[in-house]
């Protein structure tokens, strides 16, 4: 008899997890649906090569839905039939959520509770069992010390920390009232080539390959002594999975146990291309936070030994994959500059 092909639905599948996470589901022979948000342009860059052309997968769809709309999340749960959801939509900017607080715990913290309730009405009238990832972020540790695991409380010092940490206890009083199957990933920064530029480590690597080819002469950070634990996207998607693979759900921190401050990345990364970057980064008080995070590292022994997970690519090989990446779409953009065309200003 032929087995059952699962079906994952994924949220925030257009951003660099999602995105990950879709490659791998489907390497898994899964069946992918993912929810986009309407919007006037086209936010699908990172997943085009997954629905779009020759190599296009037939397990892979895409549905109009929000987090904030409560309706369109059942009326796709009950379309879908998944066997398990992988939420990672949130507005995930912390710098962001300062200026847009009600917006940020409207997505990240109560879209959450909109799901959950999803989950448990689609149960309810007769739906298959389902099994939720919730993704979490170690910035909701803020200003707990290092290294943090499981069991560190949690000291939010963002808008966008305390909706996670909201989000994050969701969860648990859901698993624990209604019996249902949800895992909390605690992921600790994670970066990729398809991490979004206005992030501070990609933001570092397109600038400094601009700089290299000369396309641009400064880049303005905020805080350079804050230390982070970063790893690589593409390792930390396979926690998710494993996750709910388990026989019993849980809550997991997914880190390198290794961090680096902001400083010692932009030497890292300026470094590959023989530059001295103090040379070139300038402070701009504009990107400081009202409320500074100093020093996130994680402790991921838990997801080590209950897993069997480990980050392949640290982050010095993390920093070369970005730097490559971003060096070929700036040498693209020289040939475009070449030829006259004038591109947007990148100075920031």
């Amino acid at each position: 008899m032929a087995t059952k092909q699962r079906v994952a639905l994924i949220t925030g599948i257009t951003g660099q997890d999602g995105s990950y996470l879709a490659e791998l589901l489907l390497g898994k022979k899964y069946q992918v649906h993912g929810i986009v948000r309407r919007a006037s342009t086209f936010n699908t860059s990172r997943i085009d090569h997954l629905h779009l052309g020759p190599q296009a997968s037939p397990d892979f769809f895409l549905h109009y839905g929000d987090l904030t709309d409560a309706g369109s999340l059942r009326a796709i749960l009950d379309r879908v039939q998944p066997d398990e959801i992988y939420n990672l939509g949130a507005q995930s900017h912390v710098r962001v959520s300062f200026d847009v607080p009600e917006y940020t715990l409207d997505v990240t913290g109560n879209g959450v509770l909109r799901l959950l309730e999803a989950v448990r009405n689609h149960l309810e009238h007769g739906g298959s069992p389902i099994r939720l990832y919730q993704a979490g972020s170690s910035e909701m540790f803020g200003s707990a010390k290092p290294r943090q695991h499981e069991g560190t409380a949690f000291q939010p010092r963002s808008p966008y920390a305390c909706a996670k940490a909201f989000a994050h206890h969701q969860v648990v009083n859901y698993r624990e009232s209604y019996g249902l199957f949800l895992c909390n990933g605690i992921l600790f920064n994670h970066e990729s080539p398809r991490r979004g530029e206005s992030f501070v480590t990609r933001k570092i690597t397109r600038a400094a390959t601009r700089i290299k080819l000369g396309l641009q002469d400064s880049l303005f950070l905020g805080n350079l002594s804050s230390r982070r634990d970063w790893g690589f996207a593409g390792d930390y998607v396979e926690a998710m999975w494993a996750m709910l693979q388990q026989e019993q759900p849980g809550d997991y921190v997914v880190a390198t146990g290794v961090s680096l401050s902001i400083q010692e990345f932009l030497e890292l990364v300026f470094s590959q291309l023989d530059l001295d970057w103090k040379e070139f980064v300038k402070s701009d008080p504009r990107l400081f936070r009202p409320a500074e995070v100093d020093h996130l590292e994680g402790d991921p022994s838990r997801a080590m030994g209950a897993l069997g997970w480990r980050p392949r690519t640290d982050i010095q090989g993390l920093a070369k994959m970005m730097v490559q990446a971003d060096l070929h779409l700036a040498r693209q953009e020289q040939v475009l500059t070449s030829a006259g065309m004038n591109l947007p200003s990148m100075q920031g």
